[in-house]
């Protein structure tokens, strides 16, 4: 499981033109799922991700995670993330899981963050998205469970 989190301002996912989600000030999550990642991957990166401290306190230092600077999480499913570069100029996406195995682990990683009291909103699965953000620091950090 790869997750690309990046703390926004503010973020959108629009599919043919029509808006399906936003949020205000909080995580963007890329969330790309390959084969053989199961529940235990999803519960650590839930989380992991809810608690990180990555969101400013009082002073300005990076000290507070989700729960406590009422930030929001928009999750993107996005298997590009499993791609493979290493050999010729196409990605191979063979560690990518398969749509029918990904959606369901996709919901119940969205699920898992829900479960920590986290407002969790998402974008379409497997439909070709605009994903639209507001990056805020910029911080930006990629986690593999």
């Amino acid at each position: 499981m790869i997750v690309v989190i990046q703390r926004v301002k503010e973020a959108s996912v629009t599919v043919e033109g029509r808006a399906v989600a936003a949020i205000g000030a909080g995580l963007l999550l890329l969330v790309g799922l390959e084969k053989g990642d199961g529940p235990a991957a999803l519960e650590q990166a839930a989380e992991k991700i809810v608690h990180l401290r990555i969101h400013d306190d009082d002073e300005g230092k990076l000290n507070r995670g989700l729960p406590e600077s009422g930030g929001e999480v928009l999750a993107v499913s996005q298997f590009t993330l499993a791609g493979d570069l290493k050999r010729g100029r196409r990605p191979s996406f063979d560690r990518a899981m398969p749509p029918d195995e990904a959606h369901p682990l996709f919901n119940a990683f969205v699920g898992r963050l829900r479960a920590h009291g986290v407002l969790v909103k998402t974008g379409v699965f497997g439909a070709k998205m605009a994903v639209a953000l507001v990056n805020d620091g910029p911080v930006t950090l990629i986690g593999r469970w």
